[in-house]
């Protein structure tokens, strides 16, 4: 078992090394407006609303729909801002921030956005949250209220909880949710090792994740609220869940119990089991793609790790890879996928792992980065963004592509490192 459990380890974990944070994306092309974002003069809350302007300052700079202002202005509140100066600066748009804290905790972000073009007060919204700690997820809601209000491309995921895995030590890892910047996080599962976490469903109530804390390893699905636990299915070697349809009625697993990791369609209302490959070699990590009656895997049947394809009730496989010999840990949106794929050394880092974008109804091949380790892609749910698992100089870090846009992102984690993560 721990043969297997090692190699598997060695095709999906994330490998850490220097790398760089470039990235090779064809530029949308927009005239985009830039935006000033202040906190009022006469506001109380100033620490905390120091924050929510930055990170909202972040988020903004996210969409890809916003460019921001560097000049400083500041007014009060009730004031109108300072209009000729902006606008002789260039600034289109102007963000004024407020807040108010209650006795009981409940925090208030208030917000006034004007359009220093047309003199006047375009937007007013106020957005609460019941515990202060939560604060960044203020500054989310009101750059996707923003966005929304100009009618720009969907960012709402930015509303939205990532659950990941950190290892703390050997045979130690903790899932934690958090925020797509892990500003917040929160620590849902603790004690040994749990690793490979996934959403169960579209409310962010449930995950399934895999937990070496019995005889077997385990795939367990957990309701992060209510900690009430069900266990899902083990196996001997290696146990782990890719992927959930969209409703989620069906998962995807990876599982050996003949000590040979194969993947697995699995019915979470009844646990009904179906063998979908039967390779003698390595089939993991395994993602819906064409509405459900497909997949896309990756598998050593050809002696190092590579992309395949494989209908639900199809014995046939196809290959869908031609590029690098080293090729794992793939993602899929409809007709699209992005992969993790070994290139050769550079003079930047003696390891190099590129995200690459593939059609299933196309040859094209986008390359998504240039150098470094860039592992675990995963599609936002509009397919318009891609999240991924980076390490830079020794720390690990989240990794935002918004794929329209020339515009990479990188989020930090303070010790440990992510072992994987899902949104």
């Amino acid at each position: 078992m721990f043969k297997i459990f090692l190699l598997i380890s060695m095709i999906l974990s994330t490998v850490f090394a220097e790398v760089d944070a470039n990235l090779e994306i064809v530029k949308k092309a927009n005239s985009i407006p830039k935006i000033l974002v202040s906190v009022s003069s006469n506001a109380t809350e100033i620490e905390t609303l120091g924050k929510i302007r930055k990170s909202l300052i972040d988020d903004l700079g996210v969409t890809g729909h916003f460019e921001i202002a560097t000049v400083t202005s500041r007014a009060a509140y009730e004031d109108l801002p300072d209009i000729i100066g902006l606008s002789n600066q260039g600034v289109s748009l102007f963000l004024n921030l407020s807040a108010r804290k209650e006795a009981s905790g409940e925090y208030t972000l208030m917000t006034k956005l004007y359009d220093i073009n047309a003199r006047a007060l375009i937007l007013e919204k106020n957005f609460t949250t019941s515990q202060e700690d939560r604060y960044v997820f203020l500054a989310h809601k009101a750059a996707i209220s923003i966005n929304t209000f100009f009618k720009a491309p969907s960012v709402d995921w930015m509303d939205k909880f990532v659950v990941f895995s950190v290892y703390k030590g050997p045979g130690k890892a903790d899932i934690l949710i958090g925020d797509y910047t892990l500003t917040y996080k929160k620590t849902v599962v603790t004690g040994g090792l749990n690793i490979f976490p996934k959403w169960a469903d579209k409310d962010q109530k449930t995950i399934y994740y895999t937990s070496y804390n019995y005889k077997n390893p385990t795939l367990v699905k957990l309701n992060i609220y209510t900690r009430s636990k069900d266990v899902i299915m083990e196996s001997d070697g290696m146990i782990a869940c890719s992927d959930v349809n969209d409703d989620g009625s069906k998962l995807l697993v990876t599982a050996s119990p003949n000590n040979q990791p194969d993947v697995f369609l699995v019915d979470a209302r009844t646990k009904a089991k179906k063998q979908i490959t039967k390779f003698s070699g390595i089939d993991v990590g395994a993602q819906f793609i064409e509405d459900d009656s497909r997949i896309v895997f990756v598998s050593d049947r050809l002696g190092n790790p590579n992309i395949f394809a494989q209908g639900i009730n199809s014995t046939a496989v196809e290959r869908l890879v031609y590029h690098s010999n080293n090729n794992s840990s793939a993602t899929a949106y409809k007709n699209s996928i992005v992969y993790s794929s070994k290139d050769s050394s550079n003079e930047l880092a003696d390891k190099s792992f590129n995200l690459y974008l593939i059609s299933t109804k196309t040859d094209n091949l986008t390359r998504l980065t240039s150098s470094g380790i860039n592992q675990f892609p995963k599609f936002s749910n509009d397919g318009q963004t891609l999240l991924f698992i980076k390490s830079l100089s020794g720390v690990s870090s989240v990794g935002i592509i918004r794929l329209e846009y020339s515009k990479s992102f990188l989020f930090p984690l303070s010790g440990g490192r992510i072992q994987s993560i899902d949104w």
